[in-house]
């Protein structure tokens, strides 16, 4: 009976992520453009060293939903793989995603630390949130981004196997393959981003609370604000979306556990599950800062309607007028 039902759970993995890993490759790629619109319309945060990274943050989020979430909606709902039949997309597609994701969880730990140091009372601390180290950090953090991730491109191969001769796009050296999986996808991607935006968020919280106690100009006030809660917001939703995923990755790993076809089948039917609502954290962070910030959707309203809408008539490009054609 057992056996039975996990084609079921198989079944019901594949229809998960087609259903809902379309609808957040959707919300996240329209959201994500948003972000990016924003962050770059507005001269408050093009001057903000927090804006700027949630600016890059964001930009990394649309490259995670092109080069992770769609190519897993397309390989799993409609076998469509371009790795099986390219090598070099087989090797740029795990490349890309991987600095898209390292350089997206970089930059929400740098947004953290910098609304820490923002915000606190000690001027020698406050003069590292500068957008010219932000611009630098941003630089360092991207070069290193690609390098670290080199290995994705020499390692990654195609492998045939010898029982059923199909071609598979896997890593093909054992020692890589362990750093990949341990260090890269649980320490660097997911445990040390989680440990540092909580510790900082909640000492960037602390000083927010006694800003009000300090000579600060209002216009940095409220921004500051504005900028920490958005940060909060995120964190904690990621806490709650990371750590699933992490869980469920590490079982996969345990070699004992996927012998048996029973657990393997709840395990994946698991992945399925917790790894889109690992898309869903890089998705969400417009419908964050929209729901957690009032004066971003001020914001939000004033670029789309007051800045864009304007632009789009002066072109023509919403002019209801027709122009004659000529003889």
């Amino acid at each position: 009976m057992a056996t039975g039902f996990s084609p079921l759970l198989g079944l019901a993995g594949k229809q998960f992520i087609i259903y809902a890993g379309s609808a957040t490759f959707i919300a996240g790629l329209i959201g994500g453009l948003v972000d990016v619109v924003v962050f770059l319309s507005l001269k408050t945060f093009r001057l903000s060293p927090c804006g700027f990274y949630l600016l890059i943050m964001s930009i990394a989020n649309v490259g995670q939903m092109i080069t992770g979430l769609l190519s897993r909606i397309l390989s799993t709902g409609f076998d469509i793989d371009w790795s099986l039949t390219s090598l070099f997309y087989c090797k740029v597609r795990l490349y890309c995603y991987q600095v898209c994701s390292l350089l997206s969880m970089s930059c929400i730990c740098l947004a953290s630390i910098d609304q820490y140091v923002s915000t606190c009372s000690r001027p020698q601390w406050q003069r590292w949130s500068n957008i010219k180290v932000a611009h630098r950090l941003c630089v360092i953090c991207t070069l290193i981004c690609i390098v670290h991730n080199i290995p994705y491109i020499i390692y990654y191969n195609h492998v045939v196997s010898r029982s059923t001769g199909k071609v598979s796009c896997t890593l093909t050296n054992t020692i890589f393959d362990q750093y990949a999986a341990y260090s890269t996808g649980v320490i660097l991607g997911k445990v040390l981003p989680i440990f540092t935006t909580f510790s900082f968020g909640f000492l960037s919280y602390r000083n927010v609370q006694q800003i009000a106690y300090r000579t600060i100009p209002m216009v940095r006030r409220e921004l500051d604000k504005q900028l920490t809660m958005m940060v909060l917001v995120q964190i904690a939703f990621g806490i709650f979306t990371i750590i699933p995923y992490t869980i469920v990755y590490l079982l996969l790993r345990i070699v004992s556990l996927n012998q048996d076809p029973v657990i393997a089948t709840r395990l994946q039917l698991a992945a399925s599950i917790t790894t889109v609502f690992l898309y869903v954290y890089f998705a969400s962070p417009c419908y964050i800062f929209f729901c957690a910030s009032n004066r971003f959707r001020r914001q939000l309203v004033y670029v789309l309607f007051q800045v864009w809408l304007k632009k789009c008539r002066q072109k023509g490009i919403l002019s209801n007028q027709v122009t004659p054609e000529s003889s």
